[in-house]
C-alpha cells in the first residue's frame, strides 16, 4: 500500500508515453507479436540507458557525496529509476493499462510488507546505518563473536566484509544494528593493547617493569614516545607503561600497556611483544620468573592409609610387584625330592 501511491503518480506518465510510442509505430511494421517485441526493445534500451547515465553521473555525484557508500547508493537507485521507467513503458506498449498496473502493484505492496518484513527491516536499517555513520567503506571493524575484517560494501540491505582470513562475509543490516561493531579506523587508527605478566613474589618487580617497557618499545609498530594521546577529555601517556595491576594467588601481576599506530596486524604485533618479553626475562641477569600455579596434596585421617616403602627392590622381584622368591643355590627347590 505504502509503494502504491508514488509509484502510480510515476508510471502513468511513462503508461502514455508507451501509448504515444504504439501509436506512431507505422502499419506495415506491425506484425503478428511485434508488441512483444518492442517491449523487449524498450527494456533493453532502458538497461543500456540506465548504465550510459550512471557512467555519466558517476563522477559528479561521487564529488558531491564524500561518503564513497552514499554515492553508491544514490547512482543504484538512479539505475533503478530508469530500469523500472522502461519497464513500465514496455508495459503500456504490450497494452497493460494503468489500473491493471496500479492493481498490480497494490497487491505487490500487501505481499511485501507481509511476507519481506525482514528484508524491509533491514533496509530501513541500512537507511540508518548511512545517516549514523557508524563504519565506512574499507574501515577495519570487528563484530561481537571476534571476527575482523575491511567493510568492502553497504547497501541498503546488507554489509559484506572482507575478513582477515580473504573470505567474504554478507550481513544484513538489522544484524549489524543490533550488535556491538568496534571500528578501528575511525577517525584515529592509534590503539592501545595491553599484555598481563604475573611473576613471582621473589622477582625484581622494578627490573621486571622496566624490561617490560623496554621490549615494547624496541618494536617499530609501537609508539616509543612523543606527545600525549587525547580520548575524550582525558590524556594518556604515548610511551609504554607498566602497571603492578594486582598481588594475585601465585605471583604479582604486571600489566604493559602500549599503544600502536596501525591496527591491521594486532595478532602480529602481540606476538612479537610477547616473544621480546619471554626472550629479555631469560637472558637478564636479574632474578625475574613467570609464576605459575603450585599445589600441595594434603593427606588426614579422612584420606585413608598408604603403605610405601623406599628403598631398592629385589632384582628378582616380579614386574607385577610381588614378593621375591627365594634362590636355592643347588638348583632345586624345597618341594623337590633329592
Amino acid at each position: 500500500m505504502w509503494l502504491a501511491a508514488p509509484f502510480a503518480a510515476a508510471s502513468a506518465g511513462a503508461v502514455r508515453g508507451g501509448d504515444g510510442l504504439v501509436a506512431s509505430v507505422p502499419e506495415w511494421a506491425k506484425f503478428s507479436g511485434w508488441q512483444w517485441v518492442a517491449a523487449a526493445l524498450v527494456v533493453v534500451a532502458g538497461i543500456l540507458a540506465s548504465r550510459y547515465v550512471v557512467r555519466l553521473a558517476g563522477r559528479p555525484v561521487a564529488r558531491r557525496f564524500q561518503r564513497q557508500s552514499v554515492a553508491q547508493i544514490i547512482l543504484r537507485l538512479l539505475r533503478l529509476g530508469i530500469v523500472a521507467v522502461s519497464l513500465v513503458v514496455a508495459a503500456g506498449v504490450v497494452g497493460f493499462e494503468l489500473g491493471n498496473i496500479v492493481l498490480s502493484v497494490t497487491v505487490f505492496s500487501a505481499v511485501l510488507g507481509i511476507v519481506l518484513a525482514p528484508i524491509v527491516g533491514s533496509t530501513i536499517n541500512g537507511l540508518f546505518i548511512l545517516a549514523d555513520q557508524p563504519y565506512e567503506i574499507g574501515d577495519m571493524i570487528e563484530l561481537e563473536d571476534g571476527r575482523r575484517g575491511f567493510v568492502d560494501e553497504i547497501t541498503i540491505r546488507y554489509t559484506k566484509v572482507i575478513t582477515l582470513d580473504n573470505t567474504s562475509l554478507v550481513v544484513p543490516n538489522s544484524v549489524m544494528r543490533e550488535q556491538l561493531v568496534t571500528n578501528y579506523s575511525a577517525e584515529d587508527e592509534r590503539v592501545r593493547l595491553g599484555l598481563d605478566v604475573l611473576v613471582t613474589y621473589g622477582s625484581d618487580t622494578e627490573r621486571a617493569k622496566t624490561l617490560l617497557r623496554r621490549a615494547a618499545r624496541n618494536d617499530e609498530a609501537v609508539i616509543g614516545g612523543g606527545p600525549d594521546i587525547r580520548i575524550g577529555s582525558a590524556r594518556y601517556p604515548a610511551r609504554p607503561t607498566v602497571l603492578r595491576s594486582s598481588f594475585a594467588d601465585d605471583g604479582v601481576l604486571l600489566r604493559l600497556r602500549y599503544w600502536v599506530t596501525k591496527p591491521y596486524k594486532i595478532p602480529t604485533i602481540e606476538s612479537r611483544i610477547r616473544d621480546r618479553v619471554w626472550d629479555t626475562f631469560r637472558t637478564d641477569e636479574a632474578d625475574i620468573r613467570f609464576a605459575y600455579p603450585h599445589r600441595h596434596l594434603v593427606f588426614d585421617d579422612t584420606s585413608g592409609t598408604l603403605d610405601a616403602t623406599v628403598g631398592g627392590r629385589d632384582r628378582n622381584a616380579t614386574r607385577g610387584g610381588g614378593a621375591a622368591e627365594q634362590h636355592d643355590p643347588t638348583g632345586t627347590y624345597p618341594d623337590e625330592e633329592q
